[in-house]
């Protein structure tokens, strides 16, 4: 990378890193006190203490386990989300869940290190964690979507959660605006999974674990294999497209790119926490609702 390139990307995450430090490598620290926003590295009574510091909202960044084509690693989205949910809680605190993996990805089973949980799995571990996240106070959960894969799966479940009565509110955030004034100019037009921009988030992240001179071993183009309308739908859609699971040219990558797509995320995320926080309605309804779903009968016409 060039100089201009670092110096931008130490511009760009300024905002982030200022005020917050460092409590370890890598790692934020909270706004206003030492507290750490990571669910497991705090002590008992320090969570009791940040679960009313955070006013009951947690973060559950959920990624997968899958290839990312020849360069990345395997838990490319999870890592790429925690770390926007570390740096969002440093702006605007919550408590972070610790890695959660356990999502829909079974359009690449075929591919080494991947890891696939039944249906049932997906959606009953999940409902347990959030039980459990909530039995112990987090009455917002705000799930941070790392992973394409879940863009049906989350906001099924959080529907889902209308079948009974719940004493916390579900939320779902994702996060894919690849525009915006200044940002710097993409070199590929196919770009849905390990390409230009994911691999350019992920030398902001990890840049340990990106292998860019991999980068060119496979190719991520668009095989385009079938030929259905736009409006007809099939699972095998992404195996037909991309069999590599590799989507775009990573060689693409650069930290400029990358540094302005992170700070972004990390300021639209610290934006919803505190539109969370500041939600009073959704549990007023959520609960209005299943009573009115009670007795359908009596709603009026």
């Amino acid at each position: 990378m060039t100089n201009r390139e670092v110096l931008l990307v130490f511009g760009l995450l300024a905002a982030v890193a200022i005020g917050a430090g460092a409590q370890e490598a890598g790692q934020p620290a909270t706004q206003s006190t030492h507290l750490t926003a990571q669910w497991e590295e705090l002590t008992a009574a320090d969570f009791v203490t940040a679960i009313h510091q955070a006013q009951g909202v947690c973060l559950l960044p959920f990624g997968i386990l899958e290839k990312h084509g020849p360069h990345m690693p395997l838990g490319t989205d999870l890592i790429n989300a925690r770390w926007v949910a570390l740096h969002g809680a440093a702006e605007e605190y919550a408590v972070v869940f610790p890695a959660y993996y356990f999502g829909q990805i079974d359009e690449a089973r075929h591919e080494p290190g991947t890891v696939a949980y039944s249906r049932h799995m997906q959606l009953d571990l999940l409902q347990e964690t959030t039980d459990e996240m909530a039995r112990n106070g987090c009455r917002k959960i705000l799930i941070v979507n790392g992973h394409g894969g879940n863009l049906e799966l989350l906001p099924y479940f959080a529907q889902t959660e209308l079948q009974e009565l719940h004493d916390y509110v579900v939320y779902v955030y994702w996060w894919d605006r690849r525009g915006g004034e200044g940002r710097p100019k993409q070199q590929t037009s196919v770009d849905m999974h390990a390409g230009e921009s994911e691999t350019s988030h992920t030398l902001v992240t990890r840049p340990d674990l990106v292998h860019m001179d991999r980068a060119g071993q496979e190719s991520g183009a668009d095989q385009a294999r079938l030929h259905l309308p736009e409006d007809v739908y099939t699972g095998i859609w992404w195996y037909a497209r991309f069999p590599n699971h590799y989507s775009g040219d990573g060689s693409k990558a650069t930290l400029a790119l990358g540094g302005y797509d992170m700070t972004a995320w990390v300021s639209d995320l610290a934006a919803a926490i505190r539109a969370v926080k500041a939600d009073d309605e959704s549990l007023k309804l959520q609960n209005q609702f299943y009573e009115d779903a009670k007795h359908p009968l009596e709603t009026k016409q």
